[in-house]
């Protein structure tokens, strides 16, 4: 298992921090502490709580509190606002009204009547797993190891064997209150337990103080792996099958598969896609046991609720390179998913089951090549990945030491469809506008393209902001990754003049989010001469930059498209000066007509294909615009007859609405092309230059 192979789990905890904390500030920096490291428990999994005496704000009397993480939320993110709290005497009282199974949802709304001081957060579907076990702290985690312990077929014997009877057994049960009542009892009646494992879901570990709980969750963690290290059967997974793929092969054919899948997997929601070939999921994916243990699919509900209930394998074969049968036969294969889908789906529903979801796959398998995963943003497919990661490492673990068990297919079911997750996801926001699609945009890096991407990526869309300079792209990345999370946006080096290097960028966007549906042709150049001093160099890198550049992206843009077969929208940001002729600019003048005719062109040919073609038209966008810095900005304030500091004022006195245009206002034209609002436009100028007679387009 990874925590055994040369890196056992460290012990962060640092009795100085510690030392300035109250009781449920050590809570969190337990909670954050175990949270960080992802082979102790999965992104928005586990949860952590403490017992603590706090005085009733209303009776003035000493009480205690259970502090425990609230639903949702993620233990190494979350602020010490993501615990719910609650009286612990109201909960005990619970007991006494709880009548059995079939009660098991209605409990859960109880809860609310025990909250401690007003608190809003929702309370966990766990909350009476740690409120019914009589220490002071309590941790529940996902970790790998200990699930492979969990998911095995002899999991009870593997749990004495490999602990030496300090944890007990509990088999599998949807977590509820009457599982918070049976894990309360085992604690209670064995006070030599420091935990107990539930068969095929993870830990519970408990403690009487904040660190004595951390350290005792870690030293069992690292128990677990160490015995499974010692024990796991060689070669895993029955050996290798079929050999890796060289690397630039694997992301060609990811590159390749990701928009195909993604266009016929997002007719009622766009997907953005994830791809990852780490070494734990080459080795699944090329071995003997793949089409044995993938049926299977997951047995921990957190990563069966991110994963659905199997993953589906593609047939590719590195060895016969068979990428074409695979294409010819994707169709097939999707809609043979969904028909499975649809057949679990009626053999396990209840009367009251919510209506069937997306019957599509989340995870899908390339032997040879790596993992595909597909969610409705970049962040849920990447967490999808890495709990498929997780599945992977318990497999491996529980096939090596005995046979892998996966969740039973009504249990499995009947966490996708509780209720109580259907009331969770009617809670969600709506979704934005964009969301679900991927946008491309060059020169990102400037002040127009820089607007763009934060506009994109207000309305929901994924944003690849591609620039030929690299430190404004790296600053850009980084102030976007701060504000949006860091599965926001990815950064391109590009110079688009360069064909090889407009095509590498295309595929790195299929890479990096699985396809495309908006891309903005916005690099740019200014140059200002006398015809007669235009040197054959200067037209030409207009040219080159302006009208190349726009053609080169365009085409790659339609290549992927039309591979994805779900329409998109282009959109270029050509210049006024495209329409109204400028004296001592002809170069920029030409190049920028060129493009906005080569849109219009462009616009006839991608209707057939649901591709939308659109032109956005600034004029004097001097704030924040990189053109703007240096020759251009003096040549045209020497026109002018006026110092640099008053050529801002020039131009808006020349507009005919007297006002100044701003990236800003160029990225709302560009969000409107490039949203459902212009849905039946094409082919279309739009000019944002405060009004300029000879711009306009009739």
């Amino acid at each position: 298992m990874s925590e055994a192979a040369g890196m056992p789990l460290p012990n962060l905890w640092d009795d100085a921090v510690a030392a300035g904390l109250d009781e449920p500030g050590q809570l969190l920096y337990r909670s954050n502490l175990l949270g960080v490291d992802l082979r102790i428990t999965n992104f928005g999994g586990g949860n952590t709580s403490a017992k603590v005496d706090a005085r009733d704000p209303l009776t003035r009397a000493n009480v205690r509190v259970l502090w425990v993480k609230g639903s949702g939320g993620d233990l190494g993110s979350m602020k010490r606002d993501g615990f719910a709290t609650l009286y612990l005497d109201k909960l005990e009282s619970l007991k006494g009204l709880y009548r059995g199974l079939a009660e098991e949802d209605e409990m859960v709304a109880l809860f609310n009547h025990c909250t401690f001081d007003l608190n809003p957060r929702a309370t966990s579907i766990d909350t009476p797993l740690h409120a019914f076990v009589p220490h002071r702290h309590v941790d529940h985690v996902h970790a790998d190891a200990v699930i492979a312990v969990a998911a095995s077929a002899d999991a009870e014997r593997l749990t004495r064997e490999v602990f030496g009877g300090k944890l007990g057994f509990l088999p599998w049960q949807r977590p509820g209150f009457d599982l918070g009542l049976k894990l309360g009892e085992m604690a209670s009646r064995h006070p030599e337990y420091v935990g107990v494992i539930l068969g095929g879901h993870g830990l519970f570990t408990w403690a009487e103080t904040s660190k004595a709980c951390y350290e005792t969750t870690l030293r069992i963690i690292q128990q677990a792996a160490d015995w499974l290290a010692a024990h796991e059967q060689k070669p895993s997974f029955g050996g290798t099958k079929v050999e890796t793929a060289a690397p630039e092969k694997r992301c060609d054919v990811a590159a390749i598969l990701m928009p195909l899948i993604r266009g016929k997997i997002s007719a009622d929601e766009r997907k953005i896609g994830h791809f990852t070939d780490a070494p734990e999921v080459l080795e699944f994916v090329n071995s003997n046991s793949l089409t044995k243990l993938a049926p299977l699919g997951t047995s921990c509900p957190d990563h069966f609720l991110r994963t659905k209930i199997r993953p589906l394998v593609l047939p590719y074969d590195p060895g016969r390179d068979n990428l074409d049968e695979v294409i010819a036969g994707l169709d097939d294969l999707l809609a043979a998913y969904r028909r499975d889908y649809a057949a679990y789906y009626e053999r396990c529903k209840h009367p009251d089951s919510p209506a069937m979801r997306d019957p599509n796959a989340v995870v899908y398998l390339a032997p040879g090549i790596g993992m595909f995963t597909f969610a409705k943003d970049k962040a849920t497919a990447r967490i999808a990945g890495e709990f498929y990661v997780n599945a992977i490492n318990v497999m491996r673990g529980a096939s090596g030491v005995s046979a892998y068990v996966g969740l039973a297919e009504q249990e499995a079911f009947n966490i996708e469809y509780w209720l109580l997750e259907e009331a969770k996801l009617q809670r969600l926001p709506k979704p934005k506008p964009l969301a679900g699609r991927i946008a491309y945009v060059t020169g990102g890096a400037g002040g127009i393209g820089g607007a763009t991407a934060q506009r994109l990526l207000d309305e929901g869309a994924c944003v690849v902001v591609a620039d030929i300079d690299e430190e404004a792209l790296k600053e850009r990345v980084a102030a976007i990754a701060k504000r949006y999370g860091r599965d926001a946006a990815v950064g391109v080096k590009l110079d688009v003049t360069d064909e090889a290097a407009v095509i590498a960028s295309f595929e790195e966007t299929a890479l990096a989010f699985g396809g495309v549906d908006i891309v903005v042709s916005n690099a740019g150049i200014a140059s200002a001469s006398p015809v007669e001093d235009t040197s054959l160099a200067l037209w030409q890198k207009n040219m080159d930059i302006l009208a190349t550049g726009y053609f080169l992206v365009s085409r790659e843009a339609f290549r992927l498209l039309q591979r994805q077969k779900t329409g998109g929208t282009i959109i270029f940001v050509a210049s006024k000066n495209g329409l109204a002729a400028s004296a001592g600019a002809s170069a920029y003048c030409a190049a920028k007509a060129s493009e906005i005719h080569l849109a219009r062109c462009l616009a006839l040919e991608g209707a057939a294909h649901g591709i939308r073609v659109n032109t956005v038209n600034p004029d004097a966008v001097l704030r924040g615009s990189k053109i703007w810095e240096g020759e251009w900005r003096q040549q045209r304030a020497a026109s002018n007859k006026v110092g640099e500091d008053q050529l801002e004022e020039v131009y808006r006195q020349r507009s005919m609405l007297k006002l100044s245009v701003f990236p800003g206002d160029i990225a709302e034209g560009i969000y409107f092309f490039a949203s459902d609002l212009s849905a039946k436009s094409t082919g279309n100028i739009l000019n944002i230059d405060a009004g300029n007679a000879q711009a306009f387009t009739r």
